[in-house]
């Protein structure tokens, strides 16, 4: 089941520090750039094998994620290089974190260790990758486009919640299985968003194109 219908619950949580910051001018990009380094330490703490820490500062991440965004709509700080910044950011923190995962299973330190998994987990960094791509790709040609099952949010929830609250518990259990759902939704969820733009697109001609057909329909 997706976030969304939780999301306005935490942001009424959240609003009074949302507020509290944007009254003291407190720039998005800098509480983005705060959010990219935790994330940066919970893939350290992954490597580290300290799970519980990682999967902690995983949901803290998640935590700056989202203020930054609410922070820059309020104080209207917000820019175009900002949401430019906070996007680039997030994917490159998200790659991290699943490289700091597959050290988990790359590893002779401990019983995690597991060739297989890494296949998984490569997966389903690409799906991730791949959904984060297909929104913004449908961005630039002016689709909104926000359907699927794995959002960045719900994966952020299911990485972070895994390793905190069971670790390495029964061999990483149920990390493994939450890396195995990842790696099959996140490309659903891509084929999905393909399919989406595929329906609201087709047979539109890029604006170019369109132009060029107009020219030569009036002579």
């Amino acid at each position: 089941m997706q976030l969304e219908s939780l999301r306005g619950g935490v942001y009424r949580i959240l609003d009074p520090l949302t507020r509290w910051l944007a009254e003291r001018r407190v720039h998005p990009n800098a509480l983005t750039t705060v959010g990219f380094f935790v994330t940066l330490g919970a893939a350290w703490a992954f490597h580290q094998q300290a799970m519980h820490t990682a999967g902690f500062l995983v949901l803290l991440g998640g935590f700056f994620d989202i203020l930054d965004g609410r922070v820059a709509r309020l104080s209207g700080l917000g820019s175009k290089f900002g949401a430019f910044y906070d996007s680039t950011l997030d994917r490159v923190s998200e790659i991290a974190v699943y490289f700091g995962i597959l050290s988990l299973y790359n590893s002779y330190r401990q019983e995690l260790g597991d060739v297989g998994m890494i296949y998984l987990v490569m997966a389903a960094m690409a799906g991730s990758m791949m959904v984060s791509y297909t929104r913004a790709r449908a961005e630039a040609l002016g689709l909104d486009c926000r359907v699927g099952l794995m959002p960045r949010a719900e994966r952020v929830v299911l990485i972070g919640a895994a390793a905190l609250f069971f670790g390495a518990a029964w061999n990483g259990l149920v990390l493994k299985g939450v890396i195995l759902v990842l790696a099959l939704t996140t490309n659903f969820t891509a084929f999905q968003r393909i399919v989406w733009v595929y329906r609201h697109a087709r047979g539109v001609p890029l604006e170019g194109q369109e132009q060029t057909t107009e020219e030569e329909a009036s002579r």
